[in-house]
């Protein structure tokens, strides 16, 4: 597996170089391009390069469960973040978000490769199971919905300069980005409604010691994403307000799954 991991981690690079390159022609607001196309391939050989090491690196033959431990967790975001942008540039120009998505992602891997240690796994259930890729789904999903709200704020930065920087030039029109942040924002926020409804469900207590905050902070980032959504549709939001609402909300996410995993994990050693 270690070939197959730098032979994966080599191609996200490289296809992270085609998307650079291809900015710098200023290519980007063509959707027909051959480097283009070239450069999906190689992240889509990156993507199945990834998905056999995360299998491994997640599945437990001897407990019949998953390894979800940060490096693990992590990986497996950043794999699913990369497919849906990769997935989503069929459609609509979003593929420039790989210049930072594909090197994260490559980075996620190798870590998950090399610094795993053993396997820690414990017996779920189907119905846990379920709940956790659910979650990860609109976790992927609401990164998304950050990074197109990152690209949001730099535009409307340049806009208000005189001089805006080329780049900017060359990014998609701010309608476009802004609604396909609210599309990434509906689509993950309807899977955060279900990942805390079947943790609900299925958990034997959410509100658990080792699961509060994790608990209370993705209930907040619930509040905070309905809130811009009703805003949204009630009096307009958009532009700085509609980012600052999605970085926040994002921000609690980030807090509720890597925060307390990472406390758990790495200061109370609790798996």
């Amino acid at each position: 597996m270690t070939v197959l991991a730098l032979i994966t981690a080599t191609l996200y690079l490289i296809a992270t170089a085609l998307f650079v390159q291809r900015i710098r022609r200023g290519d980007c607001a063509g959707s027909g391009d051959r480097l283009r196309y070239i450069a999906l391939s190689v992240a889509a050989l990156a993507l199945i390069g990834h998905g056999i090491l995360l299998y491994d690196c997640l599945h437990c033959d001897i407990s019949n469960s998953l390894d979800l431990r940060v490096v693990n967790a992590l990986s497996l975001i950043m794999w699913m973040t990369a497919l849906l942008i990769m997935g989503s540039a069929l459609r609509h120009p979003v593929e420039n978000l790989g210049v930072l998505v594909l090197p994260l992602a490559a980075l996620a891997m190798l870590l998950a490769q090399f610094t795993g240690g053993p396997k820690v796994a414990k017996p779920v259930e189907p119905g846990v199971d379920a709940h956790i890729l659910i979650s990860l789904i609109a976790y992927s999903l609401l990164t998304l919905a950050a990074l197109q709200a990152l690209t949001l704020a730099w535009q409307h930065r340049a806009l208000r300069s005189r001089y805006p920087n080329g780049l900017v030039r060359l990014l998609p029109p701010l309608t476009s980005v802004e609604h396909l942040m609210f599309s990434f924002i509906s689509v993950g926020f309807g899977l955060l409604t279900l990942a805390l409804l079947t943790g609900f469900l299925f958990l034997e207590d959410i509100f658990a010691q080792h699961l509060v905050h994790k608990t209370v902070l993705s209930i907040i980032a619930w509040l905070i994403f309905a809130g811009l959504l009703i805003g949204r549709q009630v009096a307009g939001w958009r532009g700085r307000t509609a980012v600052k609402w999605t970085l926040t909300g994002f921000g609690m996410l980030l807090l509720a799954y890597f925060g307390s995993k990472i406390v758990l994990e790495w200061i109370l050693g609790i798996y």
